[in-house]
């Protein structure tokens, strides 16, 4: 895609929402999938001062061991596939301090998927042990981790994340730790947070890195953009939210451009709303993300979504669309489909 293409495609949306919409058919058909997750958010504590961020320093909490483990249990007995960890980054937190959360969760189960920690803590990790990403990462996938989100993405663009995020690793530090884990067989998500000072050129310029990475790696399992929340945050107090409609047109893009590359492109209840993420069934998105149980982050920057969408509601928001729901592991393994009403 070049710009010229770009163009285009904002001057004629319908266009571009009729052709995302056939080729989120030709690559997934009518099923959207879904995952039975839980967040667990260990820790608001965080050394870093990202503008866009209304989560830090709030209550200045650490989950104990024993706090993690009966969210775990929590999570088993809803019948979670997925526990998805993060959390600020502590000041002195090394390997020892993420292998003492992955033991943590593996006391309780075995079988769980561990879907943790962002690039940033894992250079944040390597920086505080003097070691290399690498290493940590081996030694988080020994002591059960298997995969990991793509967060702190925000925009591939330095030029950008010297404003929202000057203390955060750099485009080539995250593009470094998300192709150290490829290659050692930990797949990962890919995310873009956009919608503050970015413009439709950074955007696809961000776009354009994930595609490389996949040609090279393939250990994307899916591509998750993320609308700036502007609420409780410095970033809000200058920086105006994306529209629902050009949000439904990001996803539209990063369908036509990232395919066939990228087969999954998911739709955040979390940060669109129900209704939106319903729409955008019809402009790219093939997947409803999760139930979560409890989600933090998005709601302190003013969320109002909710935090838990239990299975049944998924279900209905999706037959509603009248797509299939299609209920899914962490690396896109069906589990179950519903053919009709929950």
């Amino acid at each position: 895609m070049l710009e010229t293409d770009l163009k285009e495609m904002i001057k004629n949306p319908y266009r571009t929402f009729e052709l995302a919409n056939r080729l989120r058919e030709e690559t997934n058909g009518d099923k959207v999938t879904f995952v039975v997750n839980r967040n667990i958010n260990f820790s608001d504590v965080c050394i870093n001062s990202c503008l866009f961020c209304s989560y830090r320093n709030r209550e200045r909490f650490v989950l104990s061991h024993d706090e993690i483990r009966r969210k775990v249990e929590e999570a088993v007995d809803y019948g979670c596939t997925e526990v998805c960890i993060q959390g600020g980054l502590l000041p002195n937190a090394g390997v020892d301090f993420y292998v003492s959360i992955l033991k943590a969760v593996r006391d309780v189960s075995r079988e769980i998927h561990i879907h943790a920690f962002s690039p940033m803590e894992v250079l944040h990790a390597a920086r505080n042990d003097g070691v290399d990403v690498e290493d940590v990462l081996r030694e988080l996938k020994r002591e059960g981790l298997d995969s990991m989100p793509g967060t702190a993405a925000e925009i591939l663009d330095d030029r950008i994340r010297d404003v929202i995020c000057p203390d955060k690793l750099k485009t080539r530090e995250w593009v470094d730790v998300i192709t150290a884990a490829h290659s050692l067989g930990i797949p990962t998500t890919a995310t873009m947070m956009y919608g503050h000072v970015d413009t439709w050129e950074h955007r696809l310029q961000h776009l354009k890195l994930l595609k490389q990475i996949q040609e090279e790696t393939g250990g994307f399992t899916e591509f998750i953009p993320l609308p700036f929340m502007n609420r409780n945050n410095r970033l809000g107090e200058f920086a105006m939210p994306s529209s629902g409609f050009e949000d439904l047109l990001v996803i539209a893009i990063a369908r036509i451009y990232l395919y066939p590359l990228v087969e999954n492109i998911q739709a955040s209840w979390v940060k669109m709303g129900k209704k939106l993420a319903q729409a955008s069934l019809y402009t790219g998105a093939n997947d409803f993300g999760g139930t979560l149980l409890e989600e933090n982050i998005s709601k302190s920057a003013g969320a109002t979504s909710g935090e838990f969408m239990s299975v049944e509601e998924i279900t209905e928001s999706i037959l509603s669309a009248g797509r299939i729901p299609a209920q899914r592991d962490t690396l896109y393994r069906i589990l179950r489909v519903y053919e009709g009403k929950s």
